[in-house]
Order: structure tokens, then C-alpha cells, then sequence
């Protein structure tokens, strides 16, 4: 288990002051990046090794959304590493303890040169310790559209650069917000979802189809030839 002591900040709220979903999926993100670095086996070693981690697949569940400058643990907990795959759980307390956010993340190892996926070696697997999995309601890792969902395409439109990553690719929680911006603000989102299925890169442009019903909403980003670059799906729970 890793934890880390935040604080909300203004850069992170939205119109009424509290936390986004994306400054929570980005928080988790820095928290299982601290982690990495801080055992030995962060970005520049993975480099040297000649491999990567991608994000394959995103849940992250919202309990209520701290507001501005409100202060925050943030934890990181990998679970499983099994061949080429890594599970790993987050979770976001308030002041008092009190957990207001879940995650659960899948990731694959891939090699830099051959664009494959690798067995995690023993090495990394070592330099996280003890792995627990976190209790949480876990879904399916594929997301499936409701049938009675009305379906809206969208202006496609282009990547530009503040949506790429150091590894010159779509970052994940870009793909989210690519995905937020077609949701209709009413929509108080408990749960979301992303699948991620192909890279998009600078210039490549990128097709929206969004599915939406009563406290549902889902976003497919694709390429416009029939291919997905990611899914994401939200939810109203309440």
C-alpha cells in the first residue's frame, strides 16, 4: 500500500467548487507514478529496460467529490501481476478517513521496440512488496452499450498536443475528457468506465458516437474506419 497527502486544488474544482473526475482519475494516476519511482522501478528504469506500462482499462467510482483546498490521502495498491498483465486498486479518503473514491485499473507490459506485450519481470514485480486487492464493487472489464440507448454522432475532431503523454500517445485520462465533454452537464457521475483498445497520436482525428438514456451515458472515440481508440462509460447510481 502507498498513500500520499494532497490537497484539492483550484486548478482541479469545477464550477461549484469541487473536484473533477478527471483531477481524481489524474491523482490516482500521480499516485501509482509516485509509487513506481519511489521503489526503484519508475519511467527512466522502465526505459533502460526497454518496456512500457499501458493502461488497458479504467473503474473509477465516485462517493462524493472533495471540494477546493479540501485535504486528501490518496493510496495505490497493485494486486496481481500475472504474465504480461498488472491489476492495480486506488482509493481517496477525506480528513477524517472517510473513503470518497475507488479505482481499479488493468495494465499491460509492453516491449518499446517490438510493440508486444512482455512478461513483468521478477524485478518489478519485487519492488512493490506485499499486494492486496482492495474490496470494491468490480466490473466487467468490457463495456457493453444498453440496447434502449439513443445513439448521436458527433463533429470529429483533431489531437492536438496537450492531449499526448511521455510516451507521445493519447494519455488515458485525455480520452476521458475527450468523452466528458459530450455529457450532458445534469448527469451526476457515480461510476465511469474506460476501455481502452488502440493508441491515437498527433493529428490523427478522432470520431465521437455517444450513446446516452436516463443516468447513462457512453462515448465511443473511434478513427472513423470502424476501429475504437477507447470506450468510457458513465453512470448515475443514485
Amino acid at each position: 500500500m502507498y498513500i500520499y497527502d494532497d490537497r484539492v486544488r483550484y486548478s482541479e474544482v469545477d464550477e461549484n467548487g469541487r473536484m473533477t473526475l478527471l483531477a481524481v482519475l489524474n491523482s490516482f494516476q500521480d499516485c501509482s507514478t509516485f509509487q513506481s519511482e519511489d521503489m526503484g522501478v519508475g519511467f527512466n528504469v522502465l526505459r533502460e529496460m526497454g518496456c512500457f506500462w499501458v493502461l488497458n482499462y479504467w473503474q473509477i467510482d465516485v462517493y462524493r467529490y472533495p471540494e477546493l483546498c479540501e485535504r486528501i490521502k490518496v493510496g495505490t495498491s497493485p494486486y496481481e501481476c500475472k504474465g504480461f498483465l498488472g491489476f492495480r486498486n486506488f482509493f481517496m479518503d477525506d480528513a477524517e478517513g472517510k473513503r470518497i473514491a475507488m479505482g481499479n485499473t488493468l495494465w499491460t507490459y509492453l516491449n518499446i521496440k517490438s510493440g508486444k506485450p512482455e512478461h513483468v519481470p521478477h524485478q518489478v514485480i519485487e519492488a512493490y512488496g506485499d499486494m492486496q486487492k482492495m474490496e470494491m464493487e468490480y466490473e466487467p472489464r468490457k463495456i457493453k452499450i444498453p440496447e434502449d440507448v439513443t445513439k448521436t454522432e458527433r463533429e470529429p475532431f483533431q489531437v492536438k498536443r496537450h492531449h499526448l503523454d511521455a510516451n507521445n500517445h493519447v494519455n488515458n485520462g485525455q480520452y476521458v475528457q475527450m468523452a466528458l465533454d459530450h455529457v450532458q452537464k445534469d448527469l451526476a457521475i457515480d461510476r465511469m468506465r474506460a476501455e481502452y483498445k488502440m493508441a491515437a497520436y498527433l493529428d490523427d482525428t478522432v470520431y465521437p458516437v455517444v450513446y446516452e438514456k436516463d443516468g447513462y451515458c457512453a462515448v465511443s472515440l473511434g478513427d472513423g474506419k470502424g476501429k475504437e481508440y477507447a470506450l468510457v462509460e458513465f453512470k448515475c447510481l443514485k
